[in-house]
């Protein structure tokens, strides 16, 4: 039963520092999202053009390219 006494409270500690919590606004989450998903494409982008660029140069070195 001890087990369930301290399960208990640990529920209730929980419930209590949540209502403590200040939780964000509705803008500050689509802001912060918005600003994540740009992140997010521009090192898409960043990593998308470097690993072509070091394709290409793989390419030339092993004498892959359409000039050999």
């Amino acid at each position: 039963m001890e087990s369930l006494k301290k399960f208990r409270q640990f529920l209730s500690d929980t419930w209590k520092e949540l209502k403590r919590t200040s939780w964000p606004s509705k803008d500050e989450v689509v802001g912060t999202t918005i600003v994540v998903i740009v992140f997010v494409a521009i090192v898409a982008a960043w990593l998308g053009a470097v690993d072509f660029v070091l394709a290409l140069v793989q390419k030339h070195v092993l004498g892959l390219g359409a000039g050999s």
